[in-house]
C-alpha cells in the first residue's frame, strides 16, 4: 500500500511546495465563511422567521462565546509550551508540535463544514437552532483559525518565508471568495432548496479539502524531517535536524503569570491597541457598506452594480495583498502598514473636502476604503508571528506558544466587532435622528447590534440621512487612522530590533539542539 501511495498523483502532490498546501487551507475556510457572513442573519429572519427576542438572546450569547473561545482554546492548545524548563524525559519535538497542529486541522476542518451545513437545514425551533449553530460554528472556526495561524509562525521563522506562506493564503482566500458571486445565482428566500443544495456542495468540498490537504501537509512535514538537505520552508522552522525537547514542565506557568508576562510585553500592548481600532474599522465597513451604497449612490448605480461592488469587496482585499506582500518583503511589514494608515487618512481627507456630490469619487472611496482596510487586517497576521518570536525570546520559552498568543490578541480586539455596529448606528441616530431599526431592514453583511436610542436632535435641525451617512463614511476612517498612526509609532518590533529578535530565536533553537546532542 505504501508503494502504491507514493506513485502517480500522490507523488506529484507531495512535490507541491509546502506554502501551496498550507495556503490551500485558507480556500476551504473562505468558501464557507463568506457565505455564512452574507446569509445567516437573513436566513433566520426571513426564511425561518425567528422571533426578535430569540434573535437577540442568540446574538448576546454568541458575542460572549465569540470573545472567550479564542483565549480558551489557545490556552488548552499551548499551555504546556509556556515554561522555560522542561521536565527530564519529556520530549516533544518542534516537528511534533507542527504535526499536532496539522492533525487538529484534519479533525476540526470537517467539523467546521458540518457546523456550517447545520445553518441551512431546519432541525430545531428557530431560536434554539440559531443559538446552537452560531456557537458550534464559531467554536470550530476558532479552532481552525488558531491552528492555521499558529502554523504560519511554526512552519517558518524568516520574514521572507512567512510572507511567502501568506502570499498563498491570500491567493487561495481570493479564490474562495468567489463563492460569494456564485451564491447570488442560488439565493432565493421563497424557494430555499437550491441554495441549500449549493451549501451542501460547499460543505462537502470544504470538508474533503481539509482531509486531503492536512494529510498531504502531514506527509510533507514527516518527509522533511528525514531528508538531510531539509529543503523548502522548514530550514528556519526548527523542523530539521535534531529533535527539540519541549513539553511538560516542572514549574508550569499559570494563567495569571502568563497574563503578567503579556502586561510587560510593550509591543504586544501597543499592537492590540492598534488592532482593536483596525477590527472596529473592518467591521464598521462590512456592516455599513450596504447602507452607504443605498443612501449615497442608489440614484447613480444600478442594483446589479451594487451587488457586484459588494461581492468584489470580498475578493479584492486578497488580490490586493498579492501586490502588498512583495512590498513587505522589500520594505518590511511595519513600513507597508504605516503607509496604508497614511493612505487611509489622506484619501478620507480628500473625500471630506470633495463632498457628497461626487458619485464617481464616492464609489471609488467606498470600495477602496473597504479593500485597503481588509487588506491591512491580512497583513497584520505577519506582525503577530513576529510578536510570537519576541514573546519566546523575552520569556525564554522552550517553544513558541503561537496559538495562545493569537487567542489573547483576539480576546482584546474582538470587542471591536460589537462596537462597530453599536457606535455606528448610535452616531447616525444622534446626528440625524434617523433610527435604522425602525425602517425596513437592509440585508446586512454581518449582524448589527442597536445601541439604546440616544436623544435625537430636533427634527427641524436634524441633517438629512444622506449627510449623516457621508460624514460617518469619512470621519470614522480619519479618526481611526489618527489613532492607529499614534499607536503604530510606539511599536518597536521592526528594523534592527526585529532582526535582533530573529537572531536570538535562531540562537535559542541552535542552543537547544546543542543541549540535546550533549545529553
Amino acid at each position: 500500500m505504501a508503494a502504491l501511495g507514493l506513485g502517480g498523483p500522490w507523488a506529484w502532490l507531495l512535490g507541491l511546495p509546502t506554502a501551496v498546501v498550507y495556503g490551500s487551507l485558507a480556500l476551504f475556510i473562505s468558501i464557507l465563511h463568506n457565505v455564512f457572513l452574507l446569509y445567516y442573519v437573513d436566513t433566520f429572519v426571513s426564511v425561518y422567521k425567528i422571533s426578535k427576542t430569540a434573535f437577540w438572546v442568540g446574538e448576546t450569547v454568541f458575542l460572549l462565546w465569540n470573545s472567550l473561545n479564542d483565549p480558551l482554546f489557545g490556552w488548552l492548545s499551548d499551555r504546556q509550551f509556556l515554561s522555560s524548563q522542561p521536565r527530564a524525559g519529556a520530549e516533544l519535538s518542534s516537528r511534533a508540535v507542527v504535526l499536532a497542529r496539522v492533525r487538529a486541522l484534519g479533525w476540526h476542518g470537517p467539523l467546521l463544514a458540518l457546523s456550517f451545513l447545520a445553518f441551512w437545514v431546519p432541525w430545531a425551533p428557530a431560536g434554539l437552532q440559531f443559538l446552537l449553530c452560531l456557537c458550534l460554528y464559531d467554536g470550530f472556526l476558532t479552532l481552525v483559525d488558531l491552528q492555521h495561524h499558529a502554523l504560519l509562525a511554526d512552519l517558518a521563522l524568516a520574514a521572507h518565508d512567512r510572507t511567502y506562506l501568506n502570499f498563498y493564503c491570500s491567493l487561495f482566500s481570493a479564490a474562495g471568495s468567489l463563492s460569494v458571486f456564485a451564491s447570488y445565482a442560488f439565493w432565493n428566500k421563497e424557494d430555499f432548496s437550491s441554495f441549500r443544495t449549493f451549501c451542501v456542495a460547499l460543505a462537502a468540498g470544504s470538508g474533503l479539502g481539509f482531509v486531503g490537504a492536512t494529510r498531504l501537509l502531514r506527509r510533507q512535514v514527516e518527509l522533511t524531517g528525514r531528508e538531510p538537505g531539509c529543503p523548502d520552508l522548514a530550514v528556519d522552522s526548527g523542523l530539521c535536524g535534531e529533535e527539540l525537547p519541549v513539553g511538560s514542565e516542572v514549574g508550569s506557568v499559570t494563567l495569571g503569570q502568563y497574563l503578567r508576562q503579556l502586561a510587560h510585553h510593550r509591543n504586544f500592548l501597543w499592537f492590540v491597541g492598534m488592532d482593536l481600532v483596525q477590527v472596529f474599522h473592518c467591521h464598521f465597513n462590512s456592516n455599513f457598506f450596504p447602507l452607504f451604497l443605498e443612501h449615497l449612490l442608489s440614484d447613480h448605480i444600478s442594483l446589479s452594480t451594487g451587488s457586484f461592488l459588494l461581492g468584489i469587496s470580498y475578493v479584492a482585499p486578497h488580490l490586493n495583498n498579492l501586490y502588498f506582500l512583495p512590498l513587505c518583503q522589500r520594505w518590511g511589514v511595519y513600513t507597508v502598514v504605516r503607509g496604508l494608515f497614511l493612505l487611509k487618512l489622506i484619501l478620507s481627507l480628500l473625500m471630506l473636502v470633495a463632498g457628497p456630490d461626487r458619485p464617481g469619487l464616492l464609489c471609488c472611496f467606498i470600495a477602496s476604503n473597504r479593500v485597503f482596510t481588509e487588506g491591512t487586517c491580512k497583513l497584520l497576521t505577519l506582525v503577530v508571528t513576529d510578536l510570537v518570536d519576541e514573546d519566546l525570546v523575552l520569556n525564554h520559552r522552550k517553544q513558541a506558544a503561537s496559538a495562545l498568543l493569537f487567542g489573547m490578541i483576539a480576546l482584546v480586539t474582538k470587542p471591536g466587532q460589537t462596537f462597530a455596529p453599536l457606535l455606528g448606528t448610535w452616531l447616525l441616530c444622534f446626528y440625524t435622528g434617523h433610527d435604522l431599526f425602525q425602517q425596513p431592514p437592509l440585508v446586512p453583511v454581518g449582524s448589527a447590534q442597536p445601541w439604546p436610542e440616544p436623544p435625537a436632535p430636533p427634527p427641524a435641525q436634524a441633517p438629512t440621512l444622506r449627510q449623516g451617512c457621508f460624514y460617518l463614511l469619512v470621519l470614522v476612517p480619519i479618526i481611526c487612522a489618527l489613532l492607529q498612526l499614534f499607536t503604530w509609532s510606539k511599536f518597536t518590533l521592526h528594523g534592527r530590533h526585529l532582526h535582533m529578535v530573529k537572531a536570538q530565536r535562531q540562537y535559542l533553537s541552535q542552543a537547544q539542539i546543542l543541549d540535546v546532542k550533549t545529553v
